[in-house]
């Protein structure tokens, strides 16, 4: 019988080797008794800070006498028998069989995941990407951020790994899916650190996930698939409400009775397409803002009561506001400790910022954005895609007040607050190729600019010099998340076009790696309920 022991508090730093000697003289067992035993979770209590604790959660089993185990378990009520942990098996029966092997359109965690689901199930799926190998990507990227030379094809939004690739690389998610742990335990296999599968907060960094996401591309064509770079989708080709072919590059057409359309929430021009040919769409709800900096240190002393944690690693922070005058919520997004502001941009005359920082989480410097949320009440028109239109209208008036030439507009908290627009910076943008002063307040609707003001001034309370002279805002966030909902049904696919499977974050139906990469994997199951692969 395998055992879960919850609330295992000890200090920070101690070895985990010890971790069954405290289990053992809580038990009153003898240590030989602890068998197979490992960590399933740990977590931090730092609200006795600086006294910082990690609170595990231990896997394990006694080898005792049964009567000595019955006893244990009546004295430990907290001491449960491990549940049955559901196994990733795809379970399908098709009907039909496939004249054309499926079609993924996109290679971010839903594209990859699912295309991976499907070349393990011998459906040798082809799997197009617009933008380049995550090698060739980083090296575009690079010269962006050093000229503003920017490629619309492959930048921080477009690209093998997707827009994931180029963050903090967080793992966490709100779902509860028994899949969580088929992507954690892939990404383990291809070169994260195991510590993922149990810590409470997991992340990767962009630079390890890079690895990951070249190992992923590796395995899929190992077990048959083919991947394809710069084939942009640019149209499908349908008849009698069913999918028949897939346009790339504006000339080439490939044959498709199943397309996963895993495309990411900045693939514009495929919204306007599908709009085109008639798949339904709806607006959904998003949220728009401005990244901060702070010096790294005064992030750790607020949360740890230290300036520097030799064990811990930067700390982050959750923020959460809820403006009583207008109803909207702000809150904290995407926070990277240790990390940098990049130059996320995917359109010509548009500025986008973003996070990124890589596993070591070692720049200093904590950025996040501070965002506020947005509904189809903002927009001006009741348009499928109006929420497009409202993200490019404040990404280009960013783009033209940091100077027309990709360049962020930039503004100390205290000025943002004040009206006040100076060059004098107390901790300057880590934004690169790099920043202009400008009135920030200028570049958002003005309501949201208001709920900003607000909220920063309460979250200072919360963490003290949030809002002070060390702190800098850049903008503008505008993609937190699809402004448009691809609409499908049970069966996985698109309420009107059949063939068709929306997945991911692009779709509307997940929001960052690991929520986007189970929805990936159920997307390929649903399409393997529907079609046996070409023989």
């Amino acid at each position: 019988m395998n055992l879960i022991w919850s609330d295992i508090k000890v200090p920070v730093g101690q070895d985990e080797a010890l971790l069954p000697h405290i289990l053992a003289k809580q038990l009153k067992v003898s240590i030989e008794s602890i068998k197979n035993w490992r960590i399933v979770k740990r977590s931090i209590d730092a609200r006795k800070k600086p006294d910082i604790f990690y609170v595990y959660s231990l896997e394990f089993s006694l080898d005792i006498p049964p009567r000595q185990l019955g006893r244990i378990l009546v004295r430990f009520p907290q001491l449960k028998e491990k549940p049955q942990l559901k196994k990733y098996v795809i379970l399908s029966k098709p009907e039909k069989k496939l004249v054309t092997r499926p079609v993924v359109v996109g290679t971010g965690p839903a594209g990859y995941f699912a295309a991976l689901a499907l070349a393990e199930k011998g459906y040798r799926p082809l799997v197009l990407e617009r933008g380049d190998k995550v090698e060739e990507r980083c090296k575009r990227l690079e010269c962006f951020w050093q000229s503003g030379d920017l490629d619309p094809e492959s930048n921080v939004q477009f690209g093998e790994g997707g827009a994931g690739t180029f963050s903090d690389g967080k793992l966490t998610t709100r779902i509860d899916d028994y899949r969580i742990r088929k992507v954690l335990e892939k990404f383990v296999e291809f070169g994260a650190d195991p510590k993922i599968l149990f810590v409470a907060k997991p992340h990767i960094g962009t630079d390890v996930l890079r690895i990951v996401v070249s190992g992923l591309r590796k395995r899929i064509e190992f077990l048959g698939g083919e991947i394809l770079f710069r084939a942009k989708v640019t149209g499908l080709k349908t008849a009698n409400g069913c999918l028949e072919a897939v346009e790339i590059n504006h000339h080439d057409s490939i044959a498709a009775e199943t397309v996963i359309m895993a495309v990411g929430h900045s693939a514009r021009d495929v919204y306007e397409f599908l709009k085109m040919i008639g798949v339904t769409l709806e607006p959904k709800p998003f949220a728009v803002g401005l990244r901060v900096e702070h010096k790294q240190e005064t992030i750790n002393l607020a949360q740890y009561g230290v300036l520097d944690h030799p064990s811990l690693g930067p700390a982050d922070y959750q923020l959460i506001y809820k403006d009583i005058s207008t109803g909207r919520g702000a809150y904290s997004f995407c926070m990277c400790p240790g990390g940098l502001v990049v130059a996320s941009s995917s359109e010509e005359g548009g500025v986008v910022t973003n996070g990124m920082s890589n596993n070591a989480r070692g720049s200093g410097i904590a950025n996040s954005a501070i965002v506020v949320s947005v509904s189809k009440n903002d927009f001006a028109s009741a348009d499928c895609l109006a929420g497009v239109s409202f993200q490019r209208e404040w990404e280009r008036k960013a783009f033209i007040a940091g100077g027309k030439n990709y360049h962020v507009p930039a503004q100390g908290v205290t000025g943002f607050l004040a009206g006040q627009v100076t060059g004098d910076f107390g901790l300057r943008p880590s934004y690169r190729p790099g920043y202009r002063p400008a009135d920030l307040y200028g570049i958002l609707p003005q309501e949201i600019g208001n709920v900003l003001k607000r909220a920063i001034v309460f979250f200072d309370g919360k963490i003290q010099g949030f809002a002070g002279k060390e702190a800098t805002l850049t903008g503008i966030e505008s993609r937190t998340s699809a402004p448009v909902r691809i609409l499908r049904d049970d069966s996985g696919q698109s309420v009107n076009l059949r063939g068709l499977f929306p997945a991911g974050e692009g779709a509307g139906y997940a929001g960052g790696i690991t929520s986007s990469a189970v929805d990936g994997l159920k997307t390929a199951e649903k399409l393997t309920m529907l079609y046996a692969p070409v023989e």
